[in-house]
């Protein structure tokens, strides 16, 4: 019988931020390159991110995973909002002035600041992948790769709580930075 034991670490600062720690510990896989040198100016979705064009460098130890990946037009890549310190469990999201429980946005700055975005997979060159439609920041730590693949991914959605009068606004929408330091 195998026994998981998970020790939390949870500190309240007085300005509000949760700093935790636990023993779950991610390693990355890689690192993603992007035009974006900081994440103030940057796309907060890949949709918003059209045309914009970076590369994924998969570290040389996990380069033999990448077989039959370019079968594929689209990858979801995980990663770690690196720059997010702390987080609140309400937050004001883009696109949005009003405070939201955080996991009913797609804020970074989270309990577990991982980030997901499909990506257009150009071509594929040893260990670097080539993408399109990027949203990510410069130097973002790569968790994971997984194939997108529509019949597995896409679902009808019936409703899209407070987005629903807000999502017009994706197209122009961009990080004001506001996560950056967990404020």
């Amino acid at each position: 019988m195998t026994t998981l034991c998970y020790k939390r670490e949870i500190n309240r600062l007085p300005n509000g931020i949760v700093m935790s720690s636990g023993e779950i510990r991610y390693k990355p896989i890689g690192v993603i390159h992007s035009p974006f040198k900081e994440p103030r100016g940057t796309p907060i979705q890949p949709a918003a991110a059209e045309g914009i064009r970076g590369t994924v460098e998969v570290f040389p130890e996990y380069a033999e995973g990448l077989k039959d990946l370019e079968g594929f037009s689209h990858i979801i890549l995980i990663y770690h909002f690196h720059l997010v310190r702390g987080y609140r469990l309400r937050v004001r999201p883009y696109m949005d002035e009003e405070l939201r429980g955080v996991f009913a946005t797609r804020a970074p700055s989270r309990p577990n600041p991982i980030g997901l975005s499909v990506v257009r997979l150009l071509k594929v060159e040893g260990n670097l992948l080539h993408v399109e439609d990027v949203d990510i920041v410069d130097g973002t730590p790569l968790l994971d790769i997984k194939p997108y693949v529509p019949q597995f991914d896409v679902r009808k959605a019936e409703r899209i709580g407070w987005l629903e009068k807000r999502v017009h606004r994706l197209p122009k929408a961009r990080d004001d930075g506001r996560f950056v330091t967990g404020s």
